[in-house]
Protein backbone atom coordinates (compact mmCIF):
# COMPACT_ATOMS: atom_id res chain seq x y z
CA UNK A 1 0.00 0.00 0.00
CA UNK A 2 1.43 3.19 -1.16
CA UNK A 3 2.27 5.84 1.86
CA UNK A 4 1.42 9.06 0.20
CA UNK A 5 2.55 13.13 1.90
CA UNK A 6 0.51 15.47 2.28
CA UNK A 7 0.48 18.96 2.04
CA UNK A 8 -0.93 20.84 5.84
CA UNK A 9 -3.00 23.72 5.23
CA UNK A 10 -5.25 25.23 7.96
CA UNK A 11 -3.59 23.13 10.89
CA UNK A 12 -4.19 20.21 9.25
CA UNK A 13 -2.94 16.90 6.83
CA UNK A 14 -4.91 17.50 2.96
CA UNK A 15 -4.28 15.87 0.21
CA UNK A 16 -5.25 19.03 -2.24
CA UNK A 17 -6.79 19.32 -5.73
CA UNK A 18 -3.71 17.94 -7.94
CA UNK A 19 -3.51 14.19 -8.21
CA UNK A 20 0.39 14.27 -9.27
CA UNK A 21 2.93 12.91 -6.76
CA UNK A 22 6.39 12.54 -7.16
CA UNK A 23 8.60 9.62 -5.87
CA UNK A 24 10.75 10.12 -2.49
CA UNK A 25 13.36 7.17 -2.18
CA UNK A 26 15.94 6.38 0.60
CA UNK A 27 18.79 7.33 -1.39
CA UNK A 28 21.01 4.11 1.05
CA UNK A 29 18.66 1.46 -0.70
CA UNK A 30 17.27 3.31 -4.21
CA UNK A 31 14.16 2.14 -3.09
CA UNK A 32 11.15 4.36 -3.40
CA UNK A 33 9.59 4.58 0.33
CA UNK A 34 6.56 7.12 0.11
CA UNK A 35 4.94 9.61 -2.64
CA UNK A 36 4.55 12.80 -1.86
CA UNK A 37 1.54 15.17 -3.65
CA UNK A 38 2.89 17.80 -5.77
CA UNK A 39 0.46 21.18 -5.39
CA UNK A 40 -1.14 22.80 -7.98
CA UNK A 41 -1.87 26.15 -8.72
CA UNK A 42 -4.52 26.00 -6.75
CA UNK A 43 -3.51 23.89 -3.99
CA UNK A 44 -0.79 26.52 -3.01
CA UNK A 45 -4.01 29.03 -3.30
CA UNK A 46 -5.50 27.98 -0.51
CA UNK A 47 -2.81 27.60 1.30
CA UNK A 48 -1.92 31.51 1.12
CA UNK A 49 -5.41 32.25 1.83
CA UNK A 50 -5.49 29.87 5.01
CA UNK A 51 -1.97 32.29 6.05
CA UNK A 52 -3.95 35.28 5.32
CA UNK A 53 -7.13 34.62 6.95
CA UNK A 54 -4.50 33.49 10.15
CA UNK A 55 -2.81 36.81 9.60
CA UNK A 56 -4.88 39.60 11.46
CA UNK A 57 -5.02 37.52 14.55
CA UNK A 58 -1.73 36.28 14.65
CA UNK A 59 -0.39 39.62 13.84
CA UNK A 60 -2.38 40.99 17.02
CA UNK A 61 -1.39 38.62 19.41
CA UNK A 62 0.96 40.17 21.96
CA UNK A 63 4.38 39.72 21.82
CA UNK A 64 3.91 38.17 24.92
CA UNK A 65 2.23 35.40 23.38
CA UNK A 66 3.93 34.77 20.02
CA UNK A 67 7.59 34.45 22.54
CA UNK A 68 5.49 31.54 24.16
CA UNK A 69 4.66 29.89 21.05
CA UNK A 70 8.54 29.87 19.87
CA UNK A 71 9.87 28.95 23.02
CA UNK A 72 7.50 26.19 22.96
CA UNK A 73 8.52 25.14 19.76
CA UNK A 74 11.93 25.10 20.78
CA UNK A 75 11.55 23.26 24.07
CA UNK A 76 9.87 20.54 21.39
CA UNK A 77 12.15 20.51 18.93
CA UNK A 78 15.37 19.94 21.14
CA UNK A 79 13.31 16.94 23.51
CA UNK A 80 12.64 15.30 19.71
CA UNK A 81 15.21 15.92 17.65
CA UNK A 82 16.30 12.24 17.24
CA UNK A 83 12.88 11.39 15.34
CA UNK A 84 13.84 14.37 13.53
CA UNK A 85 17.47 13.10 12.42
CA UNK A 86 15.87 9.63 11.69
CA UNK A 87 13.58 11.61 8.97
CA UNK A 88 16.42 13.50 7.70
CA UNK A 89 18.36 9.99 7.00
CA UNK A 90 15.86 8.19 5.56
CA UNK A 91 14.85 10.92 2.94
CA UNK A 92 18.23 12.48 2.61
CA UNK A 93 21.04 10.27 3.34
CA UNK A 94 23.14 11.99 5.25
CA UNK A 95 24.81 10.34 8.24
CA UNK A 96 22.84 10.49 12.06
CA UNK A 97 25.48 12.07 13.33
CA UNK A 98 25.47 15.09 10.78
CA UNK A 99 21.42 15.04 10.68
CA UNK A 100 21.99 15.56 14.19
CA UNK A 101 23.91 18.90 13.77
CA UNK A 102 21.62 20.37 10.97
CA UNK A 103 18.98 20.42 13.85
CA UNK A 104 21.23 22.25 16.25
CA UNK A 105 22.11 24.82 14.04
CA UNK A 106 18.88 25.55 13.09
CA UNK A 107 18.10 25.60 16.83
CA UNK A 108 20.15 28.34 16.89
CA UNK A 109 17.99 30.59 15.17
CA UNK A 110 14.84 29.47 17.13
CA UNK A 111 17.12 30.43 19.88
CA UNK A 112 17.75 33.90 18.07
CA UNK A 113 13.85 34.11 17.42
CA UNK A 114 12.91 33.66 21.01
CA UNK A 115 14.50 36.81 22.07
CA UNK A 116 12.21 38.85 18.94
CA UNK A 117 10.04 41.38 21.64
CA UNK A 118 13.65 42.48 22.15
CA UNK A 119 14.34 42.98 18.30
CA UNK A 120 11.11 44.63 17.67
CA UNK A 121 11.75 47.84 19.52
CA UNK A 122 11.29 50.64 18.00
CA UNK A 123 12.85 54.13 18.12
CA UNK A 124 11.66 57.28 19.70
CA UNK A 125 12.28 61.33 19.29
CA UNK A 126 10.55 63.66 21.43
CA UNK A 127 10.02 66.90 20.24
CA UNK A 128 11.30 67.03 17.37
CA UNK A 129 9.65 70.43 16.73
CA UNK A 130 7.28 71.89 19.50
CA UNK A 131 5.00 69.59 20.94
CA UNK A 132 6.19 66.92 18.08
CA UNK A 133 7.07 63.42 18.41
CA UNK A 134 8.55 60.84 15.84
CA UNK A 135 8.35 57.47 16.60
CA UNK A 136 9.03 53.99 14.47
CA UNK A 137 7.16 50.46 15.02
CA UNK A 138 8.41 47.30 13.10
CA UNK A 139 5.36 45.32 11.91
CA UNK A 140 5.31 42.50 10.36
CA UNK A 141 4.87 41.71 6.50
CA UNK A 142 1.85 39.42 6.43
CA UNK A 143 1.93 36.25 4.34
CA UNK A 144 5.29 35.03 3.85
CA UNK A 145 6.46 32.41 1.09
CA UNK A 146 9.98 30.13 1.71
CA UNK A 147 11.43 27.88 -1.07
CA UNK A 148 13.80 25.38 0.64
CA UNK A 149 16.44 22.82 -0.63
CA UNK A 150 16.70 19.07 -0.15
CA UNK A 151 20.03 19.05 1.12
CA UNK A 152 19.03 20.52 4.67
CA UNK A 153 15.21 19.68 4.93
CA UNK A 154 15.24 20.97 8.48
CA UNK A 155 18.04 23.65 8.79
CA UNK A 156 17.17 26.04 6.27
CA UNK A 157 13.32 26.58 7.02
CA UNK A 158 14.58 27.10 10.48
CA UNK A 159 16.66 29.61 9.51
CA UNK A 160 13.64 31.48 8.22
CA UNK A 161 10.48 30.67 9.73
CA UNK A 162 11.15 30.78 13.44
CA UNK A 163 11.70 35.17 12.74
CA UNK A 164 9.10 35.24 10.44
CA UNK A 165 6.74 33.61 12.75
CA UNK A 166 7.98 35.66 15.88
CA UNK A 167 7.71 38.80 13.66
CA UNK A 168 4.03 38.01 13.31
CA UNK A 169 4.18 36.92 9.92
CA UNK A 170 1.87 33.99 8.57
CA UNK A 171 3.88 31.33 6.45
CA UNK A 172 3.51 29.08 3.31
CA UNK A 173 6.84 26.16 3.05
CA UNK A 174 7.70 24.54 0.09
CA UNK A 175 10.12 21.80 0.59
CA UNK A 176 11.72 20.18 -1.78
CA UNK A 177 9.78 17.22 -2.86
CA UNK A 178 12.89 14.93 -2.35
CA UNK A 179 13.23 15.13 1.31
CA UNK A 180 9.35 16.46 2.08
CA UNK A 181 8.47 15.09 5.65
CA UNK A 182 10.80 17.38 7.56
CA UNK A 183 8.42 20.26 7.03
CA UNK A 184 5.62 18.63 8.15
CA UNK A 185 7.13 16.94 11.08
CA UNK A 186 7.58 21.00 11.86
CA UNK A 187 4.69 21.97 11.18
CA UNK A 188 3.07 19.66 13.28
CA UNK A 189 5.04 20.73 15.98
CA UNK A 190 4.49 24.21 16.25
CA UNK A 191 0.55 23.52 16.22
CA UNK A 192 1.58 21.40 19.09
CA UNK A 193 3.49 24.32 20.44
CA UNK A 194 0.34 26.54 20.54
CA UNK A 195 0.55 27.73 17.08
CA UNK A 196 -2.56 28.65 16.12
CA UNK A 197 -4.19 27.03 12.80
CA UNK A 198 -3.49 28.55 9.22
CA UNK A 199 -0.82 30.83 10.41
CA UNK A 200 2.43 27.86 9.07
CA UNK A 201 1.45 25.96 5.84
CA UNK A 202 3.29 23.11 3.99
CA UNK A 203 2.73 23.03 0.17
CA UNK A 204 4.60 20.27 -1.71
CA UNK A 205 5.46 20.70 -5.27
CA UNK A 206 7.63 21.31 -8.13
CA UNK A 207 8.30 24.44 -10.62
CA UNK A 208 4.45 24.62 -10.81
CA UNK A 209 3.89 25.24 -7.05
CA UNK A 210 6.99 27.89 -6.69
CA UNK A 211 5.74 29.67 -9.55
CA UNK A 212 2.46 30.06 -7.79
CA UNK A 213 3.76 31.49 -5.00
CA UNK A 214 6.18 33.84 -6.61
CA UNK A 215 3.43 34.97 -8.22
CA UNK A 216 0.67 34.94 -6.04
CA UNK A 217 -0.24 38.84 -5.47
CA UNK A 218 -0.95 38.11 -1.39
CA UNK A 219 2.46 36.38 -0.32
CA UNK A 220 4.72 39.71 0.46
CA UNK A 221 8.48 37.97 0.46
CA UNK A 222 10.25 34.75 -0.94
CA UNK A 223 12.76 33.35 0.74
CA UNK A 224 14.79 30.62 -0.97
CA UNK A 225 18.23 28.85 -0.55
CA UNK A 226 19.35 27.00 -3.89
CA UNK A 227 21.44 27.07 -7.09
CA UNK A 228 22.66 30.37 -8.82
CA UNK A 229 20.52 29.72 -12.20
CA UNK A 230 17.56 28.93 -9.72
CA UNK A 231 18.12 31.58 -7.12
CA UNK A 232 18.76 34.19 -10.23
CA UNK A 233 15.37 32.78 -11.46
CA UNK A 234 13.31 33.29 -7.99
CA UNK A 235 14.80 37.10 -7.49
CA UNK A 236 13.71 37.75 -11.02
CA UNK A 237 10.03 36.42 -11.19
CA UNK A 238 9.35 37.64 -6.82
CA UNK A 239 10.61 40.90 -7.50
CA UNK A 240 8.70 41.16 -10.87
CA UNK A 241 5.95 40.33 -8.85
CA UNK A 242 6.73 43.11 -6.12
CA UNK A 243 7.65 41.10 -3.55
CA UNK A 244 10.94 41.46 -0.89
CA UNK A 245 13.03 38.48 -1.75
CA UNK A 246 16.15 36.78 -0.12
CA UNK A 247 17.42 34.46 -2.66
CA UNK A 248 20.96 32.49 -1.84
CA UNK A 249 22.39 31.07 -4.55
CA UNK A 250 25.52 28.23 -5.22
CA UNK A 251 28.91 28.41 -4.39
CA UNK A 252 32.30 27.40 -4.90
CA UNK A 253 33.99 27.35 -2.15
CA UNK A 254 37.84 27.71 -1.96
CA UNK A 255 40.25 27.15 0.90
CA UNK A 256 43.55 28.74 0.63
CA UNK A 257 46.76 27.06 2.66
CA UNK A 258 50.14 29.15 2.84
CA UNK A 259 53.09 27.26 3.76
CA UNK A 260 52.92 28.44 7.11
CA UNK A 261 49.76 26.31 7.81
CA UNK A 262 49.30 23.76 10.38
CA UNK A 263 49.21 21.10 7.77
CA UNK A 264 47.68 18.23 10.35
CA UNK A 265 45.10 21.02 10.97
CA UNK A 266 44.50 22.02 7.05
CA UNK A 267 44.48 17.89 6.58
CA UNK A 268 41.24 17.52 9.00
CA UNK A 269 39.69 20.80 8.15
CA UNK A 270 39.74 19.72 3.99
CA UNK A 271 38.22 15.91 5.05
CA UNK A 272 35.69 17.74 7.48
CA UNK A 273 34.63 20.25 4.85
CA UNK A 274 34.91 18.31 1.39
CA UNK A 275 33.54 15.34 2.33
CA UNK A 276 30.48 15.99 5.35
CA UNK A 277 27.28 15.68 4.11
CA UNK A 278 28.58 14.09 1.01
CA UNK A 279 29.05 17.47 -0.28
CA UNK A 280 25.51 18.27 -0.83
CA UNK A 281 26.09 21.40 1.21
CA UNK A 282 26.55 25.57 0.14
CA UNK A 283 29.22 25.74 2.23
CA UNK A 284 31.56 22.66 1.61
CA UNK A 285 35.00 23.48 0.65
CA UNK A 286 35.35 21.97 -2.91
CA UNK A 287 38.47 23.36 -3.78
CA UNK A 288 41.99 23.62 -2.26
CA UNK A 289 44.31 26.60 -3.61
CA UNK A 290 47.58 25.14 -2.15
CA UNK A 291 51.00 27.02 -1.96
CA UNK A 292 53.22 25.01 -4.33
CA UNK A 293 56.43 24.40 -1.25
CA UNK A 294 53.63 22.52 0.43
CA UNK A 295 51.49 20.72 -1.63
CA UNK A 296 52.57 17.42 -2.26
CA UNK A 297 52.79 16.92 1.71
CA UNK A 298 48.92 18.20 2.09
CA UNK A 299 47.48 16.28 -0.68
CA UNK A 300 49.31 13.23 1.03
CA UNK A 301 48.07 13.77 4.45
CA UNK A 302 44.57 14.14 2.93
CA UNK A 303 44.73 10.90 0.92
CA UNK A 304 45.96 9.03 4.24
CA UNK A 305 42.78 10.50 5.93
CA UNK A 306 40.33 9.73 3.07
CA UNK A 307 41.49 6.06 3.38
CA UNK A 308 40.31 5.88 6.87
CA UNK A 309 36.71 7.05 5.76
CA UNK A 310 33.68 4.55 5.97
CA UNK A 311 30.74 5.58 3.42
CA UNK A 312 27.44 3.81 3.99
CA UNK A 313 24.09 3.78 5.14
CA UNK A 314 23.55 7.00 7.51
CA UNK A 315 22.65 4.59 10.28
CA UNK A 316 25.10 2.15 10.71
CA UNK A 317 27.73 4.68 11.85
CA UNK A 318 29.16 5.71 8.89
CA UNK A 319 31.29 9.00 8.27
CA UNK A 320 29.65 9.44 4.47
CA UNK A 321 26.08 8.83 3.31
CA UNK A 322 24.96 8.14 -0.18
CA UNK A 323 23.95 11.23 -2.77
CA UNK A 324 20.58 12.17 -3.43
CA UNK A 325 19.56 10.74 -6.15
CA UNK A 326 20.92 8.14 -9.01
CA UNK A 327 20.62 10.46 -11.60
CA UNK A 328 22.74 13.60 -9.29
CA UNK A 329 25.26 10.81 -7.90
CA UNK A 330 25.90 9.66 -11.88
CA UNK A 331 26.12 13.83 -12.73
CA UNK A 332 28.98 13.74 -9.87
CA UNK A 333 30.62 11.17 -10.63
CA UNK A 334 31.18 11.78 -14.52
CA UNK A 335 33.14 14.92 -12.95
CA UNK A 336 35.96 12.04 -12.68
CA UNK A 337 35.70 11.56 -16.42
CA UNK A 338 36.31 15.30 -16.69
CA UNK A 339 39.50 15.70 -14.68
CA UNK A 340 40.98 12.62 -16.64
CA UNK A 341 40.47 14.05 -19.79
CA UNK A 342 41.48 17.48 -18.45
CA UNK A 343 44.69 15.76 -17.34
CA UNK A 344 44.27 16.27 -13.84
CA UNK A 345 45.33 13.70 -11.12
CA UNK A 346 42.94 11.65 -9.49
CA UNK A 347 44.14 10.76 -5.91
CA UNK A 348 41.53 8.70 -4.62
CA UNK A 349 38.32 7.86 -6.91
CA UNK A 350 34.92 7.93 -5.62
CA UNK A 351 33.55 5.99 -8.20
CA UNK A 352 33.57 2.29 -7.06
CA UNK A 353 33.05 2.61 -3.39
CA UNK A 354 33.43 -0.18 -0.66
CA UNK A 355 30.07 0.56 1.18
CA UNK A 356 28.48 -0.61 4.10
CA UNK A 357 25.13 -0.43 2.78
CA UNK A 358 22.34 -1.84 0.43
CA UNK A 359 24.03 -2.11 -3.28
CA UNK A 360 21.34 -0.08 -4.70
CA UNK A 361 21.91 3.29 -3.28
CA UNK A 362 23.13 6.19 -4.20
CA UNK A 363 26.94 5.85 -3.79
CA UNK A 364 30.00 7.82 -4.77
CA UNK A 365 32.59 7.59 -2.08
CA UNK A 366 35.02 10.38 -0.88
CA UNK A 367 37.44 12.01 -4.20
CA UNK A 368 40.73 13.53 -4.14
CA UNK A 369 41.95 15.43 -7.91
CA UNK A 370 45.23 16.92 -7.87
CA UNK A 371 46.32 19.58 -10.30
CA UNK A 372 43.51 20.65 -11.42
CA UNK A 373 43.19 23.50 -13.84
CA UNK A 374 41.45 26.25 -13.46
CA UNK A 375 40.10 26.17 -17.03
CA UNK A 376 38.40 22.75 -15.92
CA UNK A 377 34.84 22.53 -15.69
CA UNK A 378 36.02 20.34 -12.48
CA UNK A 379 36.85 23.58 -10.97
CA UNK A 380 34.39 25.71 -12.32
CA UNK A 381 31.04 23.96 -12.01
CA UNK A 382 29.12 23.48 -8.94
CA UNK A 383 29.49 19.87 -8.38
CA UNK A 384 27.59 19.19 -5.44
CA UNK A 385 28.80 16.04 -4.18
CA UNK A 386 32.39 14.63 -2.34
CA UNK A 387 34.74 15.89 -5.18
CA UNK A 388 37.59 18.15 -3.72
CA UNK A 389 39.93 19.57 -6.11
CA UNK A 390 43.43 20.48 -5.90
CA UNK A 391 44.41 24.05 -7.41
CA UNK A 392 48.31 24.35 -6.80
CA UNK A 393 49.48 28.29 -6.63
CA UNK A 394 52.42 30.12 -6.12
CA UNK A 395 51.81 32.63 -3.85
CA UNK A 396 48.96 34.40 -1.64
CA UNK A 397 48.43 36.63 -3.85
CA UNK A 398 47.71 34.36 -6.68
CA UNK A 399 45.36 32.35 -4.41
CA UNK A 400 43.58 35.53 -3.55
CA UNK A 401 43.30 36.33 -7.04
CA UNK A 402 42.06 33.44 -8.50
CA UNK A 403 38.98 33.51 -5.09
CA UNK A 404 38.12 36.95 -6.62
CA UNK A 405 38.05 35.71 -10.17
CA UNK A 406 34.95 33.54 -9.30
CA UNK A 407 31.42 34.23 -10.67
CA UNK A 408 30.40 32.59 -6.89
CA UNK A 409 31.22 34.61 -3.34
CA UNK A 410 29.60 32.56 -0.88
CA UNK A 411 32.57 31.06 1.84
CA UNK A 412 36.00 30.82 1.95
CA UNK A 413 38.78 30.14 4.56
CA UNK A 414 41.99 30.45 4.87
CA UNK A 415 44.61 28.34 6.67
CA UNK A 416 48.34 30.02 8.28
CA UNK A 417 49.50 31.27 11.45
CA UNK A 418 50.09 34.55 10.04
CA UNK A 419 47.82 37.14 11.64
CA UNK A 420 48.82 39.40 8.73
CA UNK A 421 48.48 37.55 6.17
CA UNK A 422 44.78 36.93 7.34
CA UNK A 423 43.91 40.13 8.05
CA UNK A 424 44.51 40.99 4.53
CA UNK A 425 42.79 37.86 3.37
CA UNK A 426 39.39 38.98 5.36
CA UNK A 427 39.67 42.91 3.98
CA UNK A 428 40.93 41.85 0.56
CA UNK A 429 38.37 38.78 -0.61
CA UNK A 430 34.90 38.99 -2.15
CA UNK A 431 33.43 36.50 -0.37
CA UNK A 432 30.38 36.93 2.23
CA UNK A 433 31.49 34.74 4.69
CA UNK A 434 35.65 34.04 5.89
CA UNK A 435 37.03 31.47 8.30
CA UNK A 436 40.46 32.01 9.33
CA UNK A 437 42.29 28.40 10.33
CA UNK A 438 37.85 27.63 10.35
CA UNK A 439 36.67 25.80 7.20
CA UNK A 440 33.44 26.43 6.89
CA UNK A 441 32.37 29.82 8.02
CA UNK A 442 28.89 29.22 9.32
CA UNK A 443 27.42 32.45 11.02
CA UNK A 444 25.95 32.10 14.43
CA UNK A 445 22.18 32.70 14.48
CA UNK A 446 23.12 36.30 15.78
CA UNK A 447 24.84 37.49 12.97
CA UNK A 448 23.65 37.15 9.47
CA UNK A 449 24.12 33.93 6.85
CA UNK A 450 24.60 35.41 2.91
CA UNK A 451 27.32 35.40 0.40
CA UNK A 452 28.26 38.01 -2.68
CA UNK A 453 28.47 38.09 -6.23
CA UNK A 454 26.59 35.00 -7.81
CA UNK A 455 25.76 33.49 -3.80
CA UNK A 456 22.94 35.77 -3.35
CA UNK A 457 20.55 37.46 -5.04
CA UNK A 458 17.53 40.25 -3.17
CA UNK A 459 16.99 42.31 -0.08
CA UNK A 460 18.99 41.03 2.80
CA UNK A 461 20.97 37.81 4.18
CA UNK A 462 19.44 35.13 6.27
CA UNK A 463 18.53 35.56 10.25
CA UNK A 464 20.14 37.30 12.51
CA UNK A 465 19.72 41.29 12.31
CA UNK A 466 19.12 41.50 8.38
CA UNK A 467 16.87 38.39 8.71
CA UNK A 468 14.73 40.49 11.56
CA UNK A 469 14.98 43.73 9.41
CA UNK A 470 13.61 41.31 5.70
CA UNK A 471 10.60 40.19 7.86
CA UNK A 472 9.71 43.50 9.02
CA UNK A 473 8.66 47.04 7.78
CA UNK A 474 9.22 50.32 9.50
CA UNK A 475 6.39 52.44 10.33
CA UNK A 476 7.22 56.04 11.21
CA UNK A 477 4.94 58.40 13.00
CA UNK A 478 5.07 61.74 13.67
CA UNK A 479 2.72 63.33 16.55
CA UNK A 480 0.97 66.12 17.69
CA UNK A 481 -1.64 66.27 21.24
CA UNK A 482 -2.75 69.90 20.84
CA UNK A 483 -3.44 71.65 23.82
CA UNK A 484 -5.36 74.82 24.52
CA UNK A 485 -2.84 77.08 23.90
CA UNK A 486 -2.41 75.76 20.24
CA UNK A 487 -2.13 78.64 17.56
CA UNK A 488 -5.41 77.76 15.28
CA UNK A 489 -5.33 77.45 11.59
CA UNK A 490 -2.00 78.20 9.48
CA UNK A 491 -2.03 77.00 6.08
CA UNK A 492 1.76 77.57 5.19
CA UNK A 493 4.43 74.62 4.93
CA UNK A 494 5.07 73.08 8.34
CA UNK A 495 8.35 74.57 10.11
CA UNK A 496 10.22 73.11 12.51
CA UNK A 497 10.83 75.39 15.25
Amino acid sequence: MTTYINHFIGGASAEGESTRTAPVYNPATGTVEKEVRLGSVADVDTAVQAAAAAFPGWRDASLAKRQAVIFAFRELLNARKGDLAEILTAEHGKVLSDAGGEIARGLEVVDFAAGMPHLLKGEYSENVSTGVDVYSVKQPLGVVGIISPFNFPAMVPLWFFPIALAAGNTVVLKPSEKDPSAAVWMAELLKEAGLPDGVFNVVHGDKEAVDAILEHPVVESVSFVGSTPIARYIYETAARNGKRVQALGGAKNHMLVLPDADLDLAADAAVNAGFGSAGERCMAISVLLVVDTVADDLVARIAERMSTLRTGDGRRGCDMGPLITEVHRDKVASYVDVALADGATVVVDGRDPEVDGDAGGFWFGPTLIDNVATSSAVYSDEIFGPILSVVRVSSYADGLRIINGSPYGNGTAIFTNDGGAARRFQREVTVGMVGINVPIPVPVAYHSFGGWKASMFGDSKAYGPQGVSFFTREKAITSRWLDPSHGGINLGFPEHD
